[in-house]
């Protein structure tokens, strides 16, 4: 094999075993939402373990969500733990002095838990906090084996066993809607002309080394036979 296919093959095998290795970690879907705004989150949890199923997923949330209703999932618990604000906080006109500490998702049963190359979305309907755009929230999370080992994952963004992140993005305009997207310009007939003129090039140029390729060939053939 020659040296540049093994180059070739072993990026192909790093580049493989990189996406492997960000696939198994606990995340938050999707990775990205716009300040300010209710949006659906999930918690994906992918098993990374061969020998064993996972049984729980503890997820720390940072400040402020102040509440996070949860998508019901056959054969697992979801409890939810709170935590008093330093100051209280008014939503809906109403003064509210917690805040959600952290969730934790429980497997019913062995049956239930996540097992090996499975993973498992646990659905959260969230507030996002307003913030400046392109602020990360940080999600520390626990995952539990059935053989009893645990996972942290709460480190930075590039260790072994990142915490799940989500970066804000430019708030919403009211309503709901995105700022419109400027569309292109139609194209002119001086674009349709040029075009046309490039394709004819393009067929021309083509033709060209057909043709050029074809007489070398028979250039050959002929210093071939006159050899023989």
């Amino acid at each position: 094999m020659k040296i540049g296919s093994l180059i070739l093959c072993a990026a192909a095998t790093v580049l493989l075993a990189l996406a492997t290795t960000a696939a198994a970690h606990v995340t938050i879907q999707p990775e990205e939402a716009p300040a300010g705004g209710f949006t659906r989150l999930d918690v994906r949890v992918p098993n990374e373990r061969d020998n064993a199923s996972t049984t729980k997923v503890e997820v720390q949330f940072p400040p402020v969500f102040l509440s996070v209703p949860t998508e019901p999932v056959p054969g697992w618990n979801i409890d939810t733990t709170m935590r008093r604000l330093d100051q209280p906080v008014e939503q809906f006109g109403e003064q509210v002095t917690e805040e959600v500490g952290r969730i934790t998702f429980t497997s019913a049963g062995e049956a239930n838990a996540v097992q090996p190359n499975q993973f498992q979305d646990f659905g959260l309907s969230v507030g996002v906090p307003d913030r400046r755009p392109g602020t990360a929230l940080t999600f520390k999370a626990v995952q539990t084996y059935s053989n009893g080992e645990v996972v942290r994952w709460i480190g930075p963004p590039d260790s072994e066993e990142p915490a799940p992140q989500v970066r804000l993005t430019t708030a919403e305009e009211e309503g709901g809607a995105a700022a419109p997207a400027q569309q292109a310009p139609a194209a002119s007939e001086d674009d349709d002309s040029s075009n046309t003129l490039s394709i004819i090039a393009l067929i021309v140029g083509i033709a060209g080394l057909a043709a050029g390729l074809g007489a070398l060939f028979m250039a050959r053939r002929r210093v071939s036979a006159g050899a023989a």
